[in-house]
């Protein structure tokens, strides 16, 4: 058998280790802990989670020498590049709350905590990140890493949503299976080389069938006077209170609080001398007794006295116990609040058990009320582990299944589906059916990772205000889009989604696979067989999103004409263009993947003028990370289709750079320019006032071919490789010849005085003047000058070399890999310097 090899987390801020104790109930090896108060430090050794002693840390994290002391613990473990840490958790108290701020040198740092926290996970970079805390936390201001005030929550997507799929969101416990109302924020992070995995698929699962109070404490024995303490748990205590209050709860009822009473005597107040003062009920909360048969309360960091925020027992005089209070929280039992075991506890004599409670109970309340209940971040320690013990089907394993099984035949492949629901994930099977549809290839549908659909869900809107929300999905496929969808929107009133697709058999199997999807009773899907640009739509939509085919048909095709009809790029034959055009038609927001020479190639300039007509929300370049297995470079649009307001801002996040960041709308689209400029910056217009663009013309040969070239010929026939700054290079067994030029376009440019040649598809730009008797194959663009320019120079084209220009072609062309043809549009770059 081989050896298992034992997932690893670090804790930052870790309290008395309640959350984490989760992941040592999965089976995880806490790395470090970091807890600046040594009582809570304690209880975190009497649960042995670290298997070093120098794991326990407890000093203050922003110190230098507490940072050398969790790097040491790094190194201990051999954590590494080659052998990362697999979870990183920080639960950093938030300072600016409570507007406790501090001044370190001339600077106000507020919340310098978080800002920690984020910055060990940029220097760790761990598969999984969770943060949790406070409702507010992410709207709470702190000073980031660059020096600038920001909220939180923008702090966290500026610095780590370029290497991290991010989701903030704020819950409230007892629906994701803790037995008290908790409404916190989590902010889950997984980083964006881990495939078919998104924060969705860690969050604790949703469940509105809370527990209440009755189930989670009610098989507890009463406890009917004060100092009572239970033979069988020394942590199910009466714990005492001032005499005097009990007649102000004594009488009350479940839900009743003593502000309620009639009798003066019996309201909370103070005397002083005959005065009676009465107490301020500020919040409606306060010496109330609670319901058995609704979800326990919020557990606070004062949940021993009963003048408290719901803290009075249902039925007894008295504040919750803290076995009850651990219940409550999810606290397993077998959690440890000293060295001795629960067995010896027990075992004490009754003045004993009631010193160690003197001298631990407020330590453990304060822990508890300020702590993560267990089972939160169990499930997700558990979600973790599954993901990462059994990660998805790869590229190759699912072609041996499609091959073993023969899923190439739709029956085959349905029954396959029907057979397999359990036994593999959703991701996996829908991947499999993707691949398997012989229909595939001719409707040019390709597989989209879940990672893939999360970038775009992610920044939708939420839709919280819509009593019906209607999405359109105009090429569903198998629906890759569909579990992230009902993630998303699963607590708007009532969401209907329309599914088209031109292919039955994909829509057949979408259905299947539907069976294995947790469909809340919200959610209505009608599904529509037919060709989407061709199909009348009675209904306009909130959303229309997908991954419409990228194909271009042929003048042959007898639906040109008719998708032609309507379209406002009547230049391109490529179906996805009109995709575009009848979803902003149709949706209110429009989100698709696209082909990255969208933004860019002159086939485009309409669709693009089109777009830059509306809100661009966010781009995402996924360069060619985003469809393995076929060479092209994609990206995703988010768009209003409202008319464009004045300063919008663009979301752009980059899986080449691994960064984002927001752009003004204006300044990525700017007409100075022939297409929109995603990494465009301060460099790269500095660059551009020394320039001067758009004097050049391009060719490129279309009609030579290797089979109409030989080693030796009466006319050279130069490619890429031959082409060096301001020179020629030979290349043996590589250089090529023709002697017949009259049927070639490129012949034209022979002998020709001025023109200038460019490799085409580079990021490496050099350029040369052509030489006597020679032409071009299509992989060296041909330059020559537009009329009133200057002559062009030797020391212009060495300019094409240099560092700085070669710097300022990559950003000119967006970063790309595969669509950097020199065109009408791209040659516009290659400026001459200005004199």
């Amino acid at each position: 058998m081989p050896k298992i090899k034992k997932l690893k987390y670090i804790s930052l801020f870790s309290g008395a280790g309640l959350g984490c104790f989760g992941f040592k109930q999965e089976g995880f090896e806490c790395v470090a802990t970091v807890e600046i108060m040594e009582k809570r430090l304690k209880f975190q050794k009497f649960n042995n989670k670290c298997k070093f002693e120098s794991g326990y840390i407890g000093d203050d994290i922003s110190y230098s020498s507490t940072k050398k002391k969790i790097n040491t613990e790094l190194d201990k473990w051999s954590i590494c590049e080659q052998n990362p840490l697999d979870v990183l958790i920080a639960t950093p108290p938030c300072q600016g709350m409570s507007v406790a701020n501090h001044k370190k040198g001339n600077e106000l740092i507020r919340n310098s905590l978080i800002v920690e926290s984020i910055k060990w996970v940029m220097e760790i970079q761990p598969k999984f990140f969770v943060f949790e805390n406070v409702r507010s936390f992410l709207k709470t201001p702190c000073t980031d890493i660059d020096g600038e005030n920001r909220k939180i929550g923008e702090a966290i997507e500026l610095n780590l949503s370029g290497k991290y799929n991010i989701l903030p969101t704020i819950i409230n416990f007892k629906y994701y299976g803790c037995p008290s109302s908790r409404t916190r924020t989590i902010v889950l992070g997984v980083r964006k080389d881990l495939k078919e995995v998104t924060p969705y698929d860690i969050l604790p699962a949703f469940n509105e069938n809370t527990l209440t109070l009755r189930n989670t404490i009610g098989h507890l024995k009463p406890l009917k006077n004060m100092g009572d303490i239970s033979s069988e748990d020394i942590y199910h205590n009466f714990k005492n209170y001032s005499p005097a209050m009990l007649d102000w709860i004594r009488n009350i009822k479940e839900g009743e609080s003593s502000f309620d009473n009639e009798d003066p005597e019996k309201i909370p107040h103070k005397k002083n001398g005959p005065l009676m003062i009465f107490n301020v009920n500020k919040n409606g909360d306060k010496y109330r007794r609670q319901y058995w048969d609704k979800v326990a309360p919020c557990i606070h960091t004062r949940n021993d006295i009963i003048s408290s925020q719901n803290t009075i027992h249902p039925k007894d005089n008295r504040v919750f116990s803290i076995r009850e209070v651990m219940l409550m929280m999810s606290i397993p039992n077998n959690f440890s609040w000293t060295d001795k075991s629960f067995e010896e506890l027990n075992r004490l004599s009754l003045s004993e058990k009631k010193s160690f409670l003197t001298q631990n109970e407020m330590t453990i309340r304060h822990s508890l009320g300020e702590g993560v209940p267990t089972i939160i971040f169990q499930q997700i320690a558990k979600k973790i582990k599954q993901y990462l013990d059994t990660r998805p089907l790869d590229l190759t394993i699912i072609k041996k299944i499609i091959e073993k099984f023969n899923l190439k035949d739709p029956g085959i492949l349905h029954q396959f589906i029907i057979d397999k629901v359990g036994d593999h994930s959703y991701a996996s099977l829908s991947k499999i059916a993707e691949l398997a549809n012989t229909e595939r290839t001719d409707n040019a549908a390709y597989y989209t990772r879940q990672d893939i659909c999360y970038s775009i869900v992610n920044d939708l809107p939420s839709a919280q205000k819509h009593k019906i929300f209607r999405i359109l999905e105009p090429s569903i496929g198998v629906g890759n889009f569909l579990p992230l969808l009902i993630e998303k929107y699963r607590h708007v009133g009532q969401v209907i989604i329309d599914v088209v697709d031109i292919d039955s058999n994909s829509l057949k199997i979408f259905s299947l696979l539907n069976q294995s999807l947790n469909i809340p009773h919200n959610f209505k899907i009608n599904v529509i067989n037919d060709d989407f640009l061709l199909h009348h739509f009675e209904n306009k939509y909130d959303l229309v999103i997908g991954n419409p085919p990228y194909k271009k048909l042929t003048l042959a095709n007898s639906k040109l004409d008719e998708y032609k009809r309507k379209a406002f790029n009547y230049d391109t034959n490529n179906v996805f263009s009109f995709f575009i055009e009848k979803a902003l038609r149709l949706g209110n927001i429009v989100a698709l993947i696209a082909p990255k020479s969208l933004i860019s190639t002159p086939e485009f300039n309409k669709t693009r003028y089109l777009l830059q007509s509306k809100n661009i929300l966010k781009i995402v370049d996924y360069g060619e990370d985003g469809f393995k297995g076929v060479k092209i470079e994609t990206i995703s649009l988010i768009i209003s289709s409202k008319p464009k307001k004045p300063y919008n801002r663009i979301k752009i996040e980059s899986y080449i750079t691994k960064q984002v960041y927001f752009k003004d709308q204006e300044y990525v689209t700017s007409d100075k320019f022939p297409y929109w400029l995603l990494y465009r910056n301060e460099f790269f217009d500095t660059v551009s006032c020394g320039l001067k663009f758009n004097v050049f013309s391009a060719f490129r040969d279309r009609q030579i071919k290797k089979v109409h070239t030989k080693s030796q010929g009466k006319i050279r026939v130069l490619k890429s490789r031959n082409i060096a700054s301001n020179k020629i290079v030979n290349i043996d067994q590589y250089d090529c010849y023709v002697d017949d030029t009259s049927n070639l376009t490129v012949a034209k440019y022979i002998n020709h005085e001025h023109a200038i040649l460019i490799p085409n598809l580079t990021y490496n730009p050099r350029a040369c003047f052509l030489p006597k008797e020679t032409i071009t194959d299509g992989s060296v663009a041909i330059l020559t000058i537009k009329n009133g320019n200057r002559k062009i120079t030797e020391s212009d084209l060495q300019y094409y070399s240099t560092a700085e220009y070669k710097k300022f072609y990559t950003i000119a062309r967006n970063y790309g890999t595969r669509s950097l043809n020199i065109d009408k549009n791209s040659v516009f770059f290659f400026g001459i310097l200005q004199q």
